[in-house]
């Protein structure tokens, strides 16, 4: 029989994929004798299983977790739906990989109208029993039920305004017992039942809630934006409660270990006294500072950092842990590696390495590649912001620079972000349904919150600016408008926010680039110094190509030469050659954009200072570069001598019913071969110039020939390429060596590699082809239908976002297995969009890649995935 439930005393830490991380830390905390209330983990297996079976608990499973209660009560003293000594507890999920707030979490569980008078009366606190039991009736309600939490809200404001009071804990014992028969009443209206009684019913009803969760819309698009396979399933955790709401001698909060925003080792974090753990992580009411629980609770404070400590002692990392204090005595609830900006990461590992807990290779291992983004976006720009003056402050939960227009829903941000406008998403609070206006806006303002709720988690963990917890915002929602510092906003006013300092500005302050130096220079000369692929940049332009320089690429994997004809008045030269009717028409403006394309290629090789260039000869459809307004039609006319009418026949002949598989790449070389000619020029001339400008440096160009399917294809596009170059290099007397190559994008090529091989010098793998001629898909249009592919859990991801490594992953691995035996010194890179996404980078270390390559601000990401996957094949 299969074990579906764990004890937390039977797990431990190693058992994070089959018990959730806190269900696997929970049974750490227990093993190491820390204060943890007990209960038992239902695996991830169980929530897949429950998938399997239809959406259903089986048997099996049931019964294990009948036994679990019956081990629980016999712990706790404590009996489930006992009207004299009632156990209560929580429900709560627990991935694999930590999800803050996208599954959902019941409190309280075990509550009914005859338990509630007893806990009442047995306490003799009236008021805590009938707080816990309107929280379980709404939190059961909107999570199990599907009943909204706003309907509970409106009852609780309403209830707040009658008795003139503004916090929940001013309402008394009476009008608890009043909004919970009001609850019931809104439960019984929604759902048509009357709210459970019987304890084992709320259970079961709690568990599946749970498991349905792991697949509920926000669960998804943060499961899809952290590479979390939906295969892995969610546990569930039922654990006793410990109550923080019991009064003044009662609490709860969460801390870290370090400052999760800037990694200062140090206590961080909140608490809020009489108040249930969810208060502190949705940021209802806003907390007080970790330091003052000390004065509050200071025997339960000093055991408190003894916890603390023994726990980074431990993991070796930096904890977030969630804990309540019962009339005093602390009760450990949850310990996690804490969530933290891309700068708190980089010094955590730095100085984790500095106090001897970390290698460098496990420091390198440590950080997450795409965090390393946020380091490498704007801040303010000083001068500006030292001469503007905050309108208000509140907390800085997530750090960067962010200025734009006022929104007031998620729906909103998307929907403007689409149109091309910078938002800044303005909210009382945030929920996990607003997760993707919080990635569509430039930065996130709450009203209500501290530094752990939901949104600063949450814009910590996407490297989005956002300020929490100005509760000098008057807000009406409603009317799309607010109230601070004196004057009114309305949606569509610009705003600007400091997620580092928590200072709000009115109005727009200019940001200017990040400056990257101390721990990040330390890291990547770590990372450097464990990685063997090599990280090229794709760049068309000497200022791009400087810019992935100074951060660290080491040659071009990819310039699209095409970009530079759109320059000036290149365009004007390179329409008359589209237009051309001869040879010698064609040649003849060619001739005008040679001494051009020269010139920009030798601004390329000074920016690389001797490292590899890879130049990729034109590629996109000639339709791309035609003129379409009347004004530059007669100019074209005017310029060839021909008549409006005779363009406008041109223009309409080069239009293709599918230009992404029409006359492009290769097939304009073999239909015009002069323009191959020029390239080749241009690229030989220029490598000549600069190396006799430096002597020292190893200028060899590659020149990569696009879209090739045939061998007999590059074979005759090589051919005119290999003759120009020569004629080139024999003119000018000198000694130079180039290489000719392709790109691998067409499937054909990647099953003939063994044929191409004889022919290229090198491969380059341009996936963002490849996988649309894989897939079959177009690039520009699966962005209608991946929605429908995500929701039917056909695709997880975008497969142009993240590799496919299963068929596109096979083609090109087939690549390599036909091509390098018959030319050993085939060079291999990759330069589709998946040269910066960290598991793409893995994949292409696996299977023997030279080199990855993709857009400049990602070169640290593909330096830092490229360590980890050479540190983890080491450790394998």
């Amino acid at each position: 029989m299969a074990k579906w439930v764990y004890m937390f005393t039977e797990g431990n830490a190693t058992m994070r994929n089959l018990l959730g991380g806190k269900g696997a830390n929970l049974a750490e905390m227990t093993s190491l004798g820390l204060p943890v209330p007990q209960g038992f983990t239902i695996t991830t297996e169980a929530c897949t299983q429950y998938y399997e079976d239809g959406r259903q608990i089986n048997d099996e499973i049931m019964d294990q977790i009948m036994e679990a209660i019956t081990k629980m009560e016999g712990v706790t003293g404590k009996k489930f739906g006992d009207k004299e000594n009632p156990l209560l507890v929580s429900v709560r999920s627990g991935a694999r990989a930590s999800m803050p707030g996208m599954m959902d979490t019941i409190l309280n569980l075990g509550l009914n109208e005859e338990v509630v008078h007893t806990l009442a009366e047995k306490s003799n606190n009236p008021r805590w029993a009938w707080d816990c039991y309107r929280r379980f009736i709404q939190m059961y309600s909107d999570v199990v039920m599907e009943v909204g939490k706003k309907y509970f809200e409106e009852l609780i404001d309403k209830m707040k305004e009658e008795k003139g009071v503004t916090q929940d804990v001013e309402l008394t014992a009476e009008d608890l017992e009043t909004l919970a028969n009001q609850f019931k009443a809104e439960y019984k209206e929604k759902i048509g039942s009357d709210f459970p009684s019987d304890p084992k019913e709320q259970l079961m009803g709690a568990i599946k809630a749970v498991f349905r969760s792991w697949d509920n819309p926000r669960a998804n698009v943060y499961r899809r934006d952290n590479d979390i396979p939906y295969s892995w399933g969610t546990a569930v955790n039922v654990q006793m409660m410990a109550f923080g709401n019991m009064g003044d001698d009662c609490g709860t909060g969460v801390a870290f270990t370090r400052d999760p925003a800037t990694g200062e080792n140090g206590l961080f974090g909140e608490f809020l006294t009489n108040a249930q753990g969810e208060d502190v992580v949705a940021g209802v009411r806003t907390p007080m500072h970790i330091s003052e629980m000390e004065e509050k609770f200071p025997e339960a404070f000093v055991e408190f950092k003894n916890v603390c400590n023994t726990l980074e002692k431990h993991y070796r990392d930096m904890q977030d842990m969630e804990f309540t204090v019962e009339h005093g005595k602390l009760y450990m609830l949850q310990t996690r590696n804490g969530k933290r900006t891309a700068q708190a990461a980089l010094k955590i590992a730095c100085d984790l390495v500095d106090e001897g807990m970390r290698t460098e290779e496990e420091a390198v291992a440590m950080i997450d590649p795409r965090n390393l983004d946020t380091l490498l976006h704007p801040q303010f720009d000083a001068k500006a912001l030292k001469e503007a003056t905050p309108m208000a402050k509140a907390l800085g939960a997530s750090p960067g620079a962010a200025c734009g227009k006022i929104v007031f829903t998620a729906d909103d941000a998307v929907e403007w972000a689409a149109r091309g406008e910078k938002v800044v998403l303005v909210r009382l609070e945030t929920s996990p349904e607003d997760i993707t206006g919080m990635k569509s806006a430039q930065g996130i303002l709450t009203v209500r919150g501290g530094m752990t709720s939901h949104a600063a988690v949450v814009a910590r963990g996407m490297g989005t600016c956002c300020v929490s917890g100005c509760g000098e915002i008057a807000m009406d929602e409603e009317n799309k408008k607010f109230t601070l510092a004196g004057k009114e906003f309305h949606e569509g006013d610009s705003i600007s926010l400091d997620g580092s300092t928590g200072n709000i500005y009115d109005g727009i302050i200019p940001t200017v680039d990040a400056t990257i130096a101390g721990e990040f220079g330390r890291i990547m000369g770590w990372a450097d110094k464990y990685r063997t692929l090599k990280v090229r940049t794709n760049a068309d332009t000497p200022a791009d190509a400087k810019k992935a320089r100074e951060l660290g690429a080491e040659g071009i994997g990819l310039c699209r030469t095409e970009h530079m004809f759109f320059e000036g008045d290149r365009i004007d030269a390179f329409r008359e050659m589209i237009c051309s009717e001869t040879v010698e028409e064609r040649e003849a403006a060619l001739e005008k954009i040679l001494p051009e394309q020269q010139g920009d290629f030798e601004k390329l090789y000074e920016a690389l200072e001797g490292n590899p260039v890879t130049i990729r000869f034109l590629d996109p459809p000639l339709h791309e570069f035609v003129p379409t307004t009347e004004e530059d039609i007669k100019k074209l006319a005017d310029a060839q001598g021909k008549t409006v009418e005779q363009i406008k026949t041109i223009i309409n002949s080069l239009h293709e019913f599918n230009p992404m598989m029409g006359h492009r790449g290769c097939r304009l070389a073999v239909t015009y071969p002069e323009i191959a000619k020029m390239q080749t020029k241009a690229v030989i001339r220029a490598a000549i110039n600069v190396k006799k400008a430096h002597a020292d440096w190893n200028v060899c160009p590659e020149i990569m020939i696009p879209l090739v399917g045939d061998i007999k294809e590059l074979k005759y596009v090589k051919k005119f390429v290999v003759e120009t170059a020569d004629a080139e290099i024999a003119a000018a007397g000198v000694d130079l060596k180039y290489e000719v190559g392709t790109m691998i994008e067409i499937p054909r090529a990647a099953l003939t590699a063994d044929e191409i091989a004889k022919e290229a010098d090198f491969f380059c793998f341009g996936t963002n082809d490849l996988t649309q001629m894989t897939y079959g898909f177009s690039r520009d249009d699966a962005g209608k239908f991946l929605d429908a592919y995500y929701d039917a859990k056909i695709f997880e991801n975008d497969p142009f976002a993240k590799l496919d490594q299963i068929g596109v992953g096979k083609l090109m691995e087939m690549s390599i297995k036909l091509g390098k035996p018959v030319n050993p010194n085939l060079h291999v890179g990759i330069c589709g969009e998946h040269g910066g996404d960290p598991s793409s980078v893995e994949f292409c270390h696996k299977i023997g890649l030279n080199y990855v390559s993709c857009s400049p601000f990602r070169v640290p990401i593909a330096r830092l995935a490229a360590a980890q996957a050479a540190i983890a094949e080491k450790n394998a």
